[in-house]
């Protein structure tokens, strides 16, 4: 009975919660703006809508998941007394009050929450009872049905073993990435709660929830810096669309809306991509040497002033001597190549150099002018003359297609580069226009370089890169460019590098990403892959990734591993449909090599199997091994191992095929005629 009667009380709160929180989003519908100021009103409407959206109710996310029962005491107190008054709080994604402003739920990002994620039974941090609780799943999503507890003040501790964080670590999934705000372990807590000057690198292993830990802590840092962050804000950027359609509604759960997500080739997308490179050509435009091969083709444009310049102020006339136009072209100079100007910035102000100068031998003959006269004089036609003659306004698509179109040019910026090197980089057809080249995906980030040191880009407080081992150099510095005063979370894991540009290390990869000091830490501890999938993984490592320490898994995993012939392969996808006439729950990924993905698909029609696609979530998935990063399925049935081993080259065919035998939350089912690769048989 007294179990009944704690369950009634949660569920009576769980209740009141929602309630408090319709009354908390009633009252923000309710705000009226009766100013007469129309950008005050667009501002507050502006407001009234993000407010609306962070209170809007999620039937599938209960209001809280986990309770704390403290007595403020720390660990060094001992067992707390009976008499002590205990103070409960309830943790859910977001803060919830009554009509009275009491806290009925307390976001899981504020201060005194984070005891639920980091006491122990050695260190408890005040708390004596840890509560997690358990929901309902399809028609019954949303109730709460079961409660765990841990007695922290006798020593208790589940950790692992909690079978509701099990369940809801197993809990059937089909469409994109949910939060992991109710099962964050201790060392995923550390990472999220880092403070906003901190730069991290996270190497995560499969199954560790790096990538959720990467948006959960763009979550706490808006919620922890919101001045700071909101007006400049939080960028995350993924490898690909479909990725960021994945893990698109995460944030919005959290109460997090308006974060910038892209992937590096949106960020660069200054043109339309209509060519392809070969592999060797994109490797070198992807490498750091062609950054200085454009900051000197940028360089050659300025001319050394041979005539004086003569500006009108009225009828009088006032001569500027080359001479001293030298020195303001020679101090821009300066200023550029230590990255303090930009090419735009340093033409005004040369002009605005010029000008000032008029302006003081004005003064000196008894004038007065005035600022508006100055910034006029910047802007007359001798002026803008002389900075063109010497200072000249460049475009980033002119600029790279003289380079790919002029050998001689070519050689006088590619210092460093062998003459077969230039000779890949040149043009075969030269295009009429830079209008009408066709630029290949490489170019579009050195054009985003050329960008950078002419215009600048837009910059964010705080970005969070995941899949960060696949960028090559110049991808990298794109990233720096749009973080050059801010900090970074770097997501990736080096054993899973599948391009044949990556830099191959993290201290390589955070050079060109502008952090160098940036903290690398790793997580081991996988959460999400079963134990029996993840030592069949693990034997690749020592010949994609030797360094790296194997991932454990928390989760055993017995009997989530089998594997079945090629001819079985409709019956596997069907098998993890239903199972004696049962269904069962959950997504299903069919991952193939590339090259078979449109067979697959064809031979799956019939089951509603689906290709990858940004835009839809299918029950059943069929996904190019090239494209199976950062994914994952409840079920996942892998084809022919081998042809996926032999993708590109053979280190990154055995990255691609560890990618896709880890994507896998409750079981993998391997299907194959050909004999498995011989690092998966050792």
């Amino acid at each position: 009975m007294a179990l009944d009667a704690e369950l009634t009380g949660e569920r009576a709160h769980l209740a009141h919660a929602h309630d408090c929180l319709l009354e908390m989003a009633a009252s923000a519908e309710a705000i009226a703006d009766f100013g007469s100021d129309a950008l005050a009103s667009e501002g507050l409407g502006r407001l009234r809508s993000q407010r609306l959206a962070a209170l809007a109710a999620d039937p599938d996310a209960p209001a809280f998941f986990g309770r704390t029962d403290r007595d403020g005491a720390d660990s060094e107190s001992g067992p707390s007394d009976e008499r002590v008054t205990i103070e409960q709080l309830h943790i859910g994604r977001r803060h919830i009050r009554d009509a009275q402003l009491n806290p009925v739920v307390i976001d899981w990002r504020a201060p005194i929450a984070r005891p639920f994620y980091r006491a122990t039974a050695a260190d408890r941090m005040g708390v004596t009872l840890r509560r997690r609780f358990g929901f309902g799943t399809g028609e019954h999503a949303g109730q709460l049905t079961s409660y765990e507890d841990e007695r922290l003040d006798r020593g208790q501790r589940l950790g692992a073993d909690s079978r509701i964080l099990r369940e809801e670590i197993e809990r059937p999934r089909v469409g994109p990435m949910r939060d992991i705000v109710a099962t964050v372990q201790p060392d995923q807590d550390e990472i999220v709660r880092a403070g906003l000057d901190s730069s991290l690198c996270i190497q995560g292993a499969p199954g560790t929830g790096k990538t959720a830990v990467g948006l959960h802590r763009a979550a706490y840092l808006l919620y922890t810096f919101p001045e700071r962050l909101r007006r400049t804000g939080v960028l995350v950027i993924g490898p690909n669309a479909a990725f960021l359609h994945y893990i698109a509604q995460v944030l919005p759960a959290l109460g997090e809306n308006g974060i910038a997500q892209s992937t590096v080739d949106e960020l660069v997308g200054h043109a339309e991509a209509r060519a392809t490179d070969d592999l060797a050509t994109a490797v070198l435009k992807g490498d750091a040497r062609m950054a200085d091969l454009l900051q000197r083709a940028v360089l050659s444009c300025i001319q050394r002033p041979t005539d004086d310049v003569v500006a009108m102020v009225g009828t009088r006339r006032f001569r500027i001597s080359s001479d001293r136009l030298l020195r303001f072209v020679d101090d821009a100079r300066r200023s550029f190549v230590a990255g303090e100007l930009r090419w735009g910035q340093a033409r005004d102000r040369i002009a605005m150099q010029l000008a000032e100068y008029v302006r003081r031998l004005r003064e000196a003959g008894g004038g007065a002018p005035s600022d508006s006269e100055t910034r006029t004089l910047a802007r007359s036609r001798p002026i803008k003359a002389a900075v063109d003659a010497v200072w000249p306004a460049l475009a980033a698509p002119a600029l790279l297609a003289r380079l790919w179109s002029e050998p001689e040019f070519l050689a006088a910026c590619a210092r460093g580069l062998s003459a077969d090197e230039q000779a890949q980089l040149l043009w075969a057809k030269v295009p009429k226009s830079a209008r009408s080249a066709r630029w290949a995906p490489a170019d579009l980030v050195l054009l985003d370089e050329l960008v950078g040191l002419l215009d600048g880009t837009a910059s964010y407080v705080h970005v969070v890169v995941d899949e960060a081992q696949d960028l090559s150099a110049m991808q990298c510095r794109a990233v720096a460019r749009r973080c050059g005063l801010g900090s970074i979370t770097v997501l990736g894991d080096l054993a899973q590098a599948t391009t044949a540009w990556a830099p191959g290390t993290w201290e390589a990869t955070l050079a060109h990403l502008g952090h160098p000091g940036a903290e690398i830490r790793p997580l081991t501890i996988g959460y999400r892959v079963p134990g029996e999938v993840l030592e069949l993984a693990n034997r690749l490592l020592a010949h994609i990734a030797p360094s790296l320490q194997p991932a454990t898994s928390v989760r055993a995993g017995d009997g989530a591993l089998s594997f079945r012939p090629r001819g079985d392969l409709s019956a596997a996808v069907g098998s993890c449909l239903s199972h004696e006439g049962a269904p069962i729950e959950g997504s299903v990924g069919v991952i193939v090599a590339d090259a078979d993905l449109e067979a697959t698909v064809l031979e799956l029609a019939g089951l509603g199997a689906r290709r990858l696609s940004e835009e839809a979530d299918a029950r059943i998935t069929v996904v190019p091994a090239s494209a199976a990063k950062g994914l994952e399925f409840d079920s996942v049935v892998l084809v022919e191992p081998a042809s996926i081993a032999v993708a590109a080259t053979e280190l990154s065919g055995l990255r691609q095929l560890y990618v896709a035998l880890t994507r896998a939350v409750s079981r993998l089912i391997i299907v194959h005629d050909q004999p498995l690769p011989a690092a998966l048989r050792e």
